[in-house]
C-alpha cells in the first residue's frame, strides 16, 4: 500500500495565512530625502546657442537626472528660466523645412506651419515645443513644463 501524504497540514496552514498585498514600487520620496532635495533655479541664456542643444540640456534640468535621488516617476526637478530666446540659432534648413503639425480630430483638419511662421508668431514657442518633444510622454510631462519659463529678451526688458 503506498505512503498517504498529509496534505491536511498544508492545507490548514494555507487557510490561516493570510496573503501578504502586492508590493507596489514606491512612488514617493521618504521624508528624510524630500527634505534633502533642493530644488534650483537655473536662468540661461539662449543668445547664439544652437536649439537642439539647448531644448536638451533643459530638459535635463526639468527632469533633474543630474541629481543623486533622482527616480524617472517622481517629479524632483529644477525650475529653469531662459532669457534671448529670439536670439536661438537654428542648423541646416530648418528654418524653411521643418512643418509643425497639428490636427482637431475632425476630418481633413490637419494644419501645418513651417518653422519660419512660429518664429515670426513667438519665437519662444519654437524652443518650447523642442523641450516638451524630448520630455517623456508620461502624466508629468505637463508639470515638468510648468517649471520652464522662456522670455523672448531679458527678463527685465
Amino acid at each position: 500500500m503506498p505512503k498517504e501524504r498529509s496534505n491536511n497540514l498544508k492545507k490548514s496552514s494555507r487557510k490561516n495565512s493570510k496573503k501578504k498585498p502586492f508590493n507596489k514600487a514606491n512612488t514617493e520620496l521618504s521624508k528624510k530625502s524630500e527634505a534633502k532635495v533642493e530644488i534650483k533655479i537655473h536662468t540661461l541664456d539662449a543668445s547664439g546657442q544652437v536649439l537642439g542643444r539647448l531644448a536638451t540640456s533643459v530638459a535635463n534640468l526639468l527632469r533633474g537626472k543630474g541629481k543623486v535621488e533622482f527616480r524617472p516617476h517622481i517629479l524632483i526637478g529644477d525650475k529653469v528660466i531662459i532669457t534671448n530666446a529670439s536670439k536661438i540659432k537654428v542648423t541646416g534648413n530648418k528654418m524653411i523645412s521643418k512643418i509643425y503639425w497639428k490636427h482637431s480630430g475632425y476630418i481633413g483638419n490637419l494644419k501645418s506651419e513651417t518653422m519660419m511662421d512660429v518664429y515670426r508668431k513667438n519665437p519662444s514657442e519654437i524652443l518650447r515645443r523642442a523641450v516638451k518633444g524630448m520630455l517623456p510622454k508620461n502624466k508629468l510631462q505637463d508639470k515638468w513644463m510648468k517649471n520652464l519659463t522662456i522670455y523672448n529678451g531679458d527678463i527685465n526688458g
